[in-house]
């Protein structure tokens, strides 16, 4: 293999970048039996409170990011807020819960891989606590949804251009 300028590997210099204000917020759902979540809602899961736990592993997968993904920059977070919410679709017999996670940081480079993260480890860890009941359970409508500052700017997607993206 011929090797260019760009390394095969290599993490991004920000060295000379200031810090400055970021926040990113990331979306994903799991789709699920109507009964699995009433149990979830009723706090009547085996596991214990799935959301609460959903939530605590939000913030996790947020501040852990950059030992998940590799040559992500270890980012001081200033904040995550994590949403759970129920979707109802009347065209499916599937229930929806929505996780939405934003994520503020003032630093070098962006939270977007924090928000993401934060999602999917909240979406696994529903999928986790409640498998003994619903093996039928599916994740998807991953995706960023804002991101502010930075270089880039602001960048905005609706939640449902995503799932449309996804065909999901």
């Amino acid at each position: 293999m011929k090797m260019g300028r760009v390394p095969i590997f290599g993490m991004i210099d920000v060295g000379d970048k200031p810090p400055t204000a970021r926040t990113a917020t990331a979306v994903g759902r799991i789709a699920m039996r109507p009964v699995t979540l009433e149990r979830i809602q009723r706090g009547m899961m085996k596991k214990g409170d799935v959301l609460a736990a959903a939530r605590l592993a939000a913030v996790m997968g947020a501040k852990r990011t950059a030992e998940f993904i590799p040559l992500c920059h270890p980012l001081p977070l200033d904040g995550v807020d994590v949403r759970i919410t129920e979707e109802r679709r009347p065209q499916t017999t599937s229930a929806l819960l929505c996780v939405t996670v934003t994520v503020k940081t003032t630093a070098k480079t962006g939270v977007e891989m924090e928000a993401l993260t934060a999602v999917c480890a909240a979406l696994l860890t529903i999928y986790d606590m409640s498998k003994a009941i619903d093996r039928t359970m599916a994740i998807g409508g991953i995706g960023l949804t804002r991101k502010r500052g930075g270089r880039s700017g602001d960048v905005r997607r609706s939640p449902k251009r995503i799932l449309k993206a996804i065909a999901w």
